[in-house]
């Protein structure tokens, strides 16, 4: 991954760049958190990648060299109540704007992962597949992960039955077994699950 699109943005005269993507768009329960990242410009940080193309040992030391050199970074959520009421895509626009907000000091470009930008208050580029193109969205991508993956570990100590530490969250076949038992023995799912994702769940 090189700096060829940031570049292009510096050499026409922007002067701070953030990167911005979210992680947890898919699961069942857990807020989506997002990352915000500037790095310094033309930095060299070995297997930067898109998260998803990460083992979790590898998240976990790119987070650590991330957090050690970046100028600024942020990570920030929209939780299960805020995605029932707005959707799963605003509440992860919404985390987003939140990460970059919390920036010192605020960028001048956002770049955006993806093909959406809503609301944001600074200009903004959007780009698909950018975690895996851009060390500044790959960069936020990684911080927004590794925080959701240590979110739901600790809330796997309030709800051992679940599983969270395992799937994360994620509509996995063994996730609806011990959501369903865990429905028959208190008679609803915890609050930290998304309803609206769960409406379609077929109780066994």
């Amino acid at each position: 991954m090189d700096w060829t699109i940031e570049n292009a943005y510096f050499d026409s005269g922007v002067g701070i760049i953030a990167g911005t993507d979210e992680a947890g768009r898919g699961p069942l329960c857990g807020p989506v958190v997002a990352g915000a990242c500037i790095l310094p410009r033309g930095i060299d940080i070995p297997l930067l990648n898109d998260s998803k193309k990460l083992t979790e040992k590898r998240r976990e030391q790119l987070y650590d060299i991330i957090t050690s050199c970046a100028v600024s970074w942020a990570v920030a959520e929209a939780s299960p109540e805020e995605i029932d009421t707005l959707n799963i895509l605003n509440a992860a626009q919404l985390a987003m704007r939140r990460a970059v907000a919390a920036l010192t000091p605020q960028p001048e470009l956002v770049l955006v992962d993806g093909n959406v930008a809503r609301e944001f208050t600074l200009p903004t580029r959007t780009l698909v597949g950018g975690d895996g193109l851009s060390p500044s969205i790959a960069a936020a991508s990684i911080l927004a992960k590794v925080t959701r993956d240590r979110g739901m570990a600790a809330l796997d100590a309030s709800y051992p039955t679940l599983g969270l530490a395992g799937h994360k969250g994620y509509p996995t076949k063994a996730h609806y077994a011990a959501l369903n038992a865990y429905i028959d023995e208190h008679g609803e799912p915890p609050m930290i699950y998304r309803r609206s994702f769960l409406k379609k769940m077929h109780r066994t």
